[in-house]
């Protein structure tokens, strides 16, 4: 891989800035260790007349939310003709879209929490408190609330009294313009990563997930001490073999490539319910992706520079 120079793509404009720097330099010092020559690049204006004058063999995009994962920026790479490690544009909008993506895996027969997505408009024009209460009768407490797109459990919220849903509503909809509201599964949280290979997706072990106050937001994952990780997952083996089917079924069914990670809840019955799935998943220092990698005897730098070869082949 010594002949090899890659432009790490990071930062962006989304909320998610910060996280993604994080992500992009983590990544980039390990593909440095097996011998990439690695440029670090933000995602900003300066963006394509650099992919046009300097053409890396391929780029690698660590933006995590907006542009890096609604495949804005993986079609811009297309119309330059630019190899790059993830998902094709139109599967990262499938997989971006949080009910779109659920609506694909309930149609092929996979679990997941019933929901409801409603635009901010709809409270507006039918009277929010009125759709509160449709919503707690059709979907019963506790609840779910979240953005239908973005990640980092930025304006998610658990809501277990009806009286606190107008404030959790409010919310998630400072983060986006619609709200998805799911039935809240009680049970243990896990993420699946999915790495292409040559014989097929391949799920890494589970990492099991349990933040100190039960809820798993942006404090809790990216604030070290306040989140506690087990990987693999202590979770029976059935279960954690389900998850796999599950994640790499995720995969598949929304035409995913080289690499995502899949959330969801293993309930008391032992059955996984998809939650959601990340096509640019976080590579910090407290991030699922790497801690699946170790758990697998796998290094990150080896991992994303096969990824990176991947993506260089497939362009030949």
């Amino acid at each position: 891989m010594s002949d090899r120079w890659v432009a790490v793509l990071a930062g962006g404009l989304s909320h998610e800035r910060e996280v993604s720097l994080r992500s992009g330099r983590r990544l980039s010092a390990a593909l440095r260790s097996v011998g990439v020559t690695v440029a670090e690049w933000d995602a900003d204006a300066r963006l394509l007349s650099r992919v046009e004058q300097e053409r890396p063999d391929a780029v690698v995009v660590a933006l995590h939310g907006g542009e890096g994962e609604n495949g804005a920026v993986q079609a811009v790479l297309d119309m330059l003709g630019v190899p790059y490690v993830g998902t094709s544009p139109h599967a990262c909008r499938r997989a971006w879209d949080k009910p779109t993506a659920k609506a694909e895996l309930a149609r092929a027969g996979l679990a997941t929490p019933d929901w409801v997505a409603l635009p901010h408009a709809t409270f507006r024009e039918l009277g929010a408190q009125a759709v509160l209460d449709a919503l707690v009768s059709k979907l019963g407490l506790p609840l779910m609330l979240k953005p239908d797109q973005g990640g980092s459990a930025l304006g998610a919220h658990v809501v277990r009294d009806a009286a606190e849903l107008p404030s959790a509503m409010v919310g998630a909809l400072s983060y986006g313009d619609t709200v998805l509201v799911e039935q809240f599964v009680e049970g243990t949280e896990v993420a699946i990563t999915v790495i292409d290979g040559p014989n097929g997706p391949e799920a890494l072990p589970a990492v099991q997930i349990e933040p100190a106050d039960g809820v798993y937001d942006y404090t809790a994952r990216y604030t070290a001490g306040l989140t506690s990780y087990r990987t693999p997952a202590e979770i029976p083996a059935e279960a954690a073999a389900a998850a796999a089917e599950l994640a790499i079924s995720a995969h598949r069914l929304l035409g995913l490539r080289d690499v995502s990670r899949t959330d969801a809840i293993i309930d008391r019955d032992g059955t996984p319910h998809f939650l959601e799935v990340n096509v640019s998943p976080g590579l910090t220092e407290t991030s699922l992706l790497p801690m699946a990698v170790e758990a697998a005897g796998r290094s990150l730098g080896e991992v994303f520079a096969g990824l990176v070869e991947r993506a260089i082949s497939r362009a030949h």
